[in-house]
């Protein structure tokens, strides 16, 4: 008797890339909003990298996905690795044309994803690398944290002129393709806009909310986000003016 064809699986257009660690308060909640943002209109799957928790973040991730029928991978780091790698592990396994990357802590907002989406979609027709940006207009942090950014983005701007207000801001937006071709490095994920513009690739912000954080603490301090990026500028400069991009003139084959 013959079968039926199996169904073929619908592309997926959405990889939402969720770093972790030590998330367990926040990341079900997390899954709930991104679930109620792109169901069911917009394909999508979401890659969450535990990055070496202590706690059940990857438990409790797939638990809620699995409640919602989301379509979910856990990858686990044994140690942590931080941001930026849990990023990159995470865009290895993805199978959307955008990744969307988004903070684990819950301060990013789900619901502004739909809008970058529907930005990218515009960007796509020049056929060109970009970058949606999010800009949080109305930061729910303390003022010392938000001095800390204010210092960090006005030297980043000066370094490397980026066309973004806020680097910081963890929601943004990338065709997969152009993720794969940048160069991977700790803090990586703090310059994405800079190394996009590196390929030639276009900018675009887009004001998204912020949230204050309900559990959990911040694994950032002053340190860690202002005075060691400064050496990353550097190097990231360095990137920008030793890149050599070339221009076409024709593509000629044989092939029929």
């Amino acid at each position: 008797m013959n079968q039926p064809p199996s169904p073929v699986a619908e592309p997926l257009l959405v990889s939402v890339l969720i770093p972790a660690k030590d998330e367990a308060g926040n990341i079900g909640a997390l899954a709930d909003e991104i679930a109620d943002a792109l169901q069911p209109a917009c394909p999508f799957e979401v890659v969450l990298v535990d990055d070496g928790s202590s706690d059940d973040t990857g438990q409790v991730f797939l638990a809620r996905c699995q409640a919602r029928g989301v379509p979910a991978q856990l990858i686990r780091h044994q140690r942590s690795c931080g941001q930026s790698t849990a990023l990159w592990t995470a865009s290895r396994h993805a199978r959307g044309r955008y990744v969307v990357t988004i903070d684990g802590d819950g301060q990013n907002d789900p619901a502004d994803i739909p809008a970058l989406v529907r930005q990218a979609q515009a960007l796509e027709a020049d056929g060109a690398h970009f970058c949606i940006a999010g800009f949080r207009h109305r930061r729910k942090d303390t003022e010392w944290k938000k001095l800390q950014s204010k210092i960090a983005n006005k030297v980043r701007r000066q370094i490397l002129d980026d066309g973004v207000p806020d680097t910081g801001c963890g929601l943004k937006l990338i065709p997969r393709q152009t993720w794969l071709l940048l160069p991977y490095f700790d803090h990586m994920h703090r310059y994405i806009p800079a190394l996009v513009r590196r390929l030639g690739g276009r900018i675009a912000v887009v004001p998204v909310n912020h949230r204050h954080r309900t559990a959990g603490v911040s694994k950032y301090t002053a340190w860690n986000r202002v005075w060691v990026g400064i050496v990353d500028m550097v190097g990231v400069r360095w990137l920008i003016q030793r890149s050599k991009l070339p221009v076409l003139e024709r593509v000629e084959s044989t092939a029929p």
